[in-house]
């Protein structure tokens, strides 16, 4: 009998509710005592298998209200439901990522849940993600993506430039996947630029794992060398936006998180002024005008003349 049958058996026998005495795993299983002490200290330290020994029933038992097994993992009803909700939002998220992968696992949760009396089907109806702005992405590039990022493996791709229209092929050394804004990028290595790059996944194509290992950069200095700006747009910050909202909006925007380094002050006039890095004004500057008149730039005075001119830009449309 393999380890694996054998572990599966475990759980059949300690399901009873009933203590099971150590002779009688031994019987069963046909194992030696040596084998037996091996196997619980496996179930319990790796596969988190509540089996205790109960003095005053002469056996062992299987604690809590009946976990189901997966190969490898133990889990309770709770964290079932707990890992087929997280399934669901990752299909939600990006539908067809990963769904040759995730299939047998899904079809294993459901089984699972149904032995718990839970509805797959109705657990998915009570789940929903609304998107916006989200750019649709070709599933083997995302795919390619992330198992080069998780393998460390480089990877080519052909790149399109959406500002040039260009196709550009290249080879990277994946560091880290990024969700933004319901869109993916991933940070790169770019062996053909020689620097640090992050791209779009959207306009991937043609991505290949390849079997070369990828290069490592620290993540600490990546982290400096991309996470500095506003948004999306890396680099070290080259000035601080401050931005008052109207008390109106103010019971909204002092509870969002524009930046993790951001400054708010909450005005006695119930406005709220906040103060944030960026490097670059492209991304902010639309998130300032999504305001509209219920926010003012109140500096860099660069900032401001460059939040006016689109305003008048704006106006001259509708004139």
């Amino acid at each position: 009998m393999s380890e694996f049958v054998r572990l599966y058996r475990y759980q059949s026998i300690l399901s009873s509710r009933r203590a099971v005495p150590t002779q009688e795993l031994l019987s069963t299983l046909e194992i030696s005592l040596a084998t037996f002490k091996r196997d619980l200290a496996k179930m319990r330290d790796q596969l988190g298998m509540p089996i205790v020994f109960d003095r005053d029933r002469g056996g062992y038992v299987l604690q809590g209200d009946g976990a189901s097994p997966l190969p490898g993992m133990w889990f309770t009803p709770q964290e079932l439901v707990a890992l087929a909700t997280i399934q669901q939002l990752l299909v939600q998220l990006q539908p067809g990522l990963l769904a040759e992968t995730l299939g047998p696992i899904k079809l294993r949760l459901a089984e699972l849940l149904k032995t718990h009396g839970l509805n797959e089907r109705e657990m998915v109806e009570r789940v929903r993600i609304v998107h916006a702005g989200k750019r649709d992405v070709l599933p083997q590039s995302l795919e390619a993506a992330a198992s080069a990022t998780m393998r460390r493996r480089r990877l080519r791709f052909v790149h399109f430039n959406r500002q040039t229209g260009e196709r550009v092929e290249r080879e990277v050394s994946p560091q880290r996947l990024v969700l933004y804004r319901d869109n993916w990028y991933l940070d790169a290595w770019c062996h053909l630029r020689k620097d640090v790059r992050s791209f779009s996944i959207d306009a991937v194509e043609s991505a290949v794992v390849l079997d070369q290992q990828a290069k490592d950069i620290d993540l600490a200095a990546l982290r400096k060398q991309l996470d500095g700006g506003y948004g999306i747009f890396g680099g070290v910050p080259k000035d601080w936006a401050e931005l008052t909202f109207s008390a109106v909006r103010a019971g909204w925007v002092r509870h969002e998180v524009w930046h993790p380094q951001q400054q708010g002050i909450l005005n006695s006039d119930g406005s709220y002024t906040l103060r944030l890095p960026y490097s670059d004004e492209r991304e902010l500057i639309g998130d300032i005008l999504r305001h509209g008149a219920d926010v003012t730039v109140k500096g860099p005075t660069s900032l401001r003349r460059q939040v006016q001119e689109q305003i008048e830009r704006m106006r001259d449309r509708y004139r």
